[in-house]
């Protein structure tokens, strides 16, 4: 468990070898190439626009036929897999897929083309939809449009209003003698009206008409309304059957999902390697590349450029320290799953140690403690523990922080057996708890009643706040640094246990007031050695200042221990809430009724499920923040960069 030891590798070899070499530093799959900031004056090579514009294009046919697949596939009730899963390719099959440039193409081309078609068909379909509307209200006409027009002597208006104002128009247009009005019929919202009137009057009928939203018949011809709506809704009938055969078109590429995937990958390699190749210096038969490489992957990285042309030179030295080494974590799955924590904060510089075991261990031990329940911990740990183990092989984001969790729950069932409770149950009984209760228990503390378990999270910090004082001590010697390691780090973990000791020993109810005395005395000793050597490496009034900025320092320790306190705080919400339903939800269903006792079922279910989601994001945020803050604070560097080889930025595949 800890930060791989790099070395350094500066080679310099002939132009004409640069692809076959970078494709040998692939190949050992253990070679991060530094490069020069890129000058954007200078742009982008013409090779590397035309790999990222490919890139992109068989990207976006991937993303059309993952829709398709999945929104096929959940129609039908069955669940998709080879859009998640990587594809495991060997290494000579990942290589060889540039040869399938024309297939790839040629499938890119046909879904763009689907695509394309399916775009035009929904708008097509659109259009067809809002016409239907505009039609269905004449579908009760059996007489051609064209029955419906001006004679002689008559105009003739065919046309809709909306129901409310149907009625008004006609009372409007019976004061007129030589004027006729018919409702039709009714669709929704409209009505259908027709109106004839004399020529005479047919300016003062329009007038009306129009005050009252009258919309005129758009439609034409010898075709009637019946026939009209028959016509479009057959048209709609089509669009949308070609719409379905070009889902079904699109669904059965999906054979071509793992050459796509390999072959995006490729290009994403390709699109590094002409990248690379752009910014690595040299002259116009030569070129020369720096990188980085785990001591452990020398050997491989040595056979394999010997394999591509014996006019390479190179050499492998140690890092100088002017050089910023990339950060490998060299950690097994358990401490692995809090890697994303820390990486979330900063990951640890090449030159300090990995600090995610203790971390680990600490972020479980707080998050257990804030949940508090043997039963909350069983779900936590067997759910957790399932995501996790299935992604153990090709970990992600998700199956690491559900290793978090469920190594947090593993605390939390601990926790809840001191403490006595299971989704809110004393199932031991109340009398045989060894915790005091979150929500009753009081201790006196100088004289002073507080909550007995607020004292154990306090105390349960400052056994952080120690480690993380000897993991201070730890980091300088580990760089030679042994007084600094004594002052900066031995003394005030000593200056925290003797605050333990006296906070123990203030406990009234406990009865050990010499651990307060014996802790002051450590406590006040360590301190005042402290603030005599915290200006050691300074100069004149420097010693004084520094001293009494160790003295003051003690003001910024009382506020961090203090920070603790919130682990009582989300404890104590949650076990109130947990106990509230599981007292409810009890008495429902021992009370003899039916509905009661469904009632109560559903209250256990939903109510506990809402407490312990919320339980568990106030664990995550707050328990990272204690890391964050007060434990990292005493000793983690930070800022380093995560190593990430030649080739590593792949999504879809697995090489063997």
């Amino acid at each position: 468990m800890a930060i791989a030891e790099m070395r350094k590798l500066n080679l310099v070899a002939m132009s004409y070898d640069k692809d076959e070499l970078l494709n040998a530093l692939h190949r050992a799959r253990a070679v991060e190439i530094t490069l020069a900031p890129v000058d954007k004056e200078t742009g982008e090579s013409r090779a590397v626009e035309q790999i990222r514009s490919e890139l992109s294009s068989v990207e976006a046919a991937l993303s059309l036929l993952f829709l398709e697949v999945e929104r096929t596939e959940k129609e039908k009730g069955q669940k998709t897999t080879e859009l998640s899963q990587n594809v495991e390719v060997s290494y000579s099959e990942f290589m060889s897929s540039s040869a399938k440039k024309a297939e790839i193409t040629a499938i890119v081309g046909k879904l763009n083309a689907l695509e394309d078609e399916k775009i035009a068909f929904k708008n097509d379909l659109q259009k067809l939809e809002r016409e239907l509307k505009t039609a269905e209200i004449y579908k009760t006409l059996d007489k051609p449009f064209a029955y419906f027009t001006d004679t002689e002597k008559t105009r003739v208006r065919l046309g809709t209003v909306s129901v409310m104002q149907a009625e008004k128009l006609s009372e409007e247009l019976e004061k007129q003698e030589l004027c006729a009005f018919s409702e039709l019929s009714r669709e929704g919202e409209n009505a259908l009206v027709l109106v004839a009137t004399h020529k005479s009057q047919a300016g003062e009928t329009d007038g009306v008409l129009s005050a009252y939203g009258f919309t005129a018949c758009p439609y034409l011809g010898e075709q009637s309304g019946a026939q009209l709506v028959k016509e479009l809704t057959e048209k709609l009938k089509a669009l949308e059957s070609a719409l379905l055969k070009n889902g079904r078109t699109v669904y059965e590429m999906k054979e071509h999902i793992r050459n796509l995937k390999v072959y995006s990958d490729y290009l994403a390699f390709a699109l590094e390697k002409a990248s690379i190749s752009d910014g690595l210096k040299g002259t116009e038969r030569t070129f020369s590349l720096q990188a980085y490489l785990p001591t452990e992957a020398v050997q491989t990285v040595e056979t394999e450029l010997q394999k591509v042309s014996d006019a390479v030179y190179y050499e492998i030295t140690e890092p100088t320290e002017d050089d910023e080494p990339p950060t490998l974590l060299k950690n097994n799955s358990v401490v692995g799953s809090f890697e994303p924590i820390t990486n979330m904060y900063s990951p640890p510089n090449y030159r300090e140690f990995d600090p995610n075991a203790v971390m680990g261990f600490f972020y479980s031990l707080f998050m257990g403690f804030i949940i508090g329940d043997m039963g909350y911990g069983l779900l936590m740990a067997i759910v957790g523990g399932l995501i996790w183990w299935k992604g153990r092989k090709t970990p992600s984001g998700l199956s690491r922080l559900s290793g978090a969790f469920a190594f947090g729950g593993v605390f939390a069932v601990l926790w809840g057996a001191l403490f006595n409770s299971f989704f809110g149950f004393a199932i031991f009984g109340k009398a045989n708890t060894i915790m005091p209760d979150p929500q009753t228990g009081r201790c006196k503390f100088v004289g002073i009643e507080v909550p007995s378990v607020l004292v154990i999270s306090l105390i349960v910090g400052i056994s952080q706040l120690t480690v993380g004082y000897i993991c201070k001590a730890v980091q300088c010697w580990r760089r030679g640094q042994v007084l600094d390691g004594v002052f900066d780090g031995i003394v005030w973990a000593f200056f925290s246990i003797g605050v333990a000791l006296a906070i123990v020993g203030l406990v009234e109810e406990l009865n050990v007031p010499t651990l307060a005395t014996i802790g002051g005395v450590i406590a006040g000793v360590s301190l005042l050695t402290a603030m005599l050597t915290a200006g050691r490496h300074e100069k004149f009034f420097g010693k004084f200042t520094k001293g009494f900025g160790a003295a003051y320092g003690v003001i910024n320790y009382a506020s961090d221990i203090l920070s603790y306190a919130r682990l009582y705080g989300l404890m104590l919400s949650g076990a109130v809430i947990a106990s509230i339903v599981s007292n409810y939800g009890g008495g429902f269903i021992v009370s003899g009724n039916i509905a009661l006792a469904v009632l109560g079922v559903l209250l256990l279910f939903v109510g506990h499920g809402f407490n312990l989601v919320m339980n568990l994001l106030g664990a995550y945020i707050h328990d990272a923040r204690l890391q964050y803050v007060e434990f990292y604070g005493r000793f983690f560097e930070g800022e380093g960069t995560l190593f990430k080889p030649l080739g590593s930025n792949v999504q879809y595949v697995r090489i063997k």
